[in-house]
């Protein structure tokens, strides 16, 4: 079983609008995803997301194609810069569906980190678990708002 991808699919009761700007906007990140957020959401911006617990994750966005298509590029350790062998992609796709949207998270590059196999496999398992927790915090975010 291959440690490099994880995928969710989840569909939010809201339009890709409103899903976008909760994506691609930092005062929204900071209330679905981390405590506080920094970002530049264009091509070769600047991410900064926040946690207390764990300090700040850095980032940079590698594509905006709005409002369908969002990535960011994201450091394995909090306070590093992402780097090759020290950063996984994160892409959000956004697609209409009945009265809503059909948003697909997916992570990458996990078995490319230059790491221990063993450490790539736990980061896949801890990124696993976050994605679950924070997808559904950011459908109860879109759909409230």
């Amino acid at each position: 079983m291959s440690h490099d991808r994880i995928e969710r699919d989840i569909f939010i009761q809201a339009p890709v609008e409103r899903v976008w700007t909760v994506l691609t906007s930092a005062e929204h990140i900071a209330q679905w995803f981390s405590e506080t957020a920094e970002l530049d959401p264009r091509p070769g911006g600047r991410l900064a997301v926040g946690w207390a617990a764990h300090g700040t994750g850095y980032g940079v966005v590698e594509r905006v194609e709005e409002p369908h298509v969002f990535a960011w590029r994201w450091a394995f350790q909090p306070g590093e810069e992402p780097a090759p062998g020290r950063s996984t992609l994160v892409e959000f796709t956004l697609a209409p569906e009945d009265d809503g949207t059909r948003l697909t998270i997916v992570e990458t590059g996990f078995e490319a980190l230059a790491v221990p196999a063993d450490e790539q496999r736990a980061k896949h398992e801890d990124n696993t678990g976050g994605w679950q927790i924070q997808s559904e915090n950011l459908r109860a975010y879109a759909e409230k708002r």
